[in-house]
């Protein structure tokens, strides 16, 4: 039984594979675009379950040992609250880990290039501005798709004078 925790691999051995493979893939995710989990589409998923599945043995390495399955499974939380913390703290590493708030429209006119560049389609940028209450690009002030791929809608502010009192109009005698 004892078997079952003890890693067939060294336990330092173990940790590095764990933490290349979270760094790898941290940069890997990075540099590849900004969607929101809930915003995947199916081709998406598809490459994310292919990519667990092909980096697994890299972390495993000649070990099915439940040890060293919870020994992988630690460092990659230990490191991941570590790059929590220190992008926290550190303004430069935020910069460079995570991405930052591209403008898609601005004062009513798209920014084609820079939808072109974050791979947003007409049809997503439509439906955030649907969710936001905005029927056209000419009613928004900017769009930004943030950090986290959710698009941001800020509306023109729209002066809207009070209405008059309607003029008294005499009763009628029945």
């Amino acid at each position: 039984m004892w078997h079952l925790l003890v890693p067939d691999i060294p336990i330092a051995e173990k940790i590095v594979r764990s933490a290349v493979i979270y760094v790898f893939l941290l940069l890997a995710i990075r540099f590849t675009g900004k969607r929101q989990v809930g915003q995947l589409t199916p081709f998406d998923l598809v490459v994310l379950l292919i990519l667990s599945n092909v980096v697994q043995n890299a972390v495993i390495g000649n070990d099915n040992s439940l040890g060293g399955g919870i020994i992988g499974a630690l460092t990659i939380l230990v490191l991941n609250a570590a790059v929590v913390e220190v992008t926290y703290r550190s303004k430069r590493l935020r910069r460079l880990l995570e991405p930052s708030p591209t403008l898609l429209i601005h004062n009513g006119k798209l920014l084609e290039d820079n939808l072109r560049r974050e791979r947003v389609t007409h049809s997503d940028l439509f439906a955030a501005l649907r969710r936001s209450g905005v029927v056209e690009p000419s009613e928004v002030r900017f769009a930004v798709l943030e950090d986290n791929g959710a698009i941001s809608v800020v509306p023109h502010v729209v002066e809207v004078k009070p209405a008059r009192p309607p003029k008294s109009t005499p009763e009628c005698d029945a």
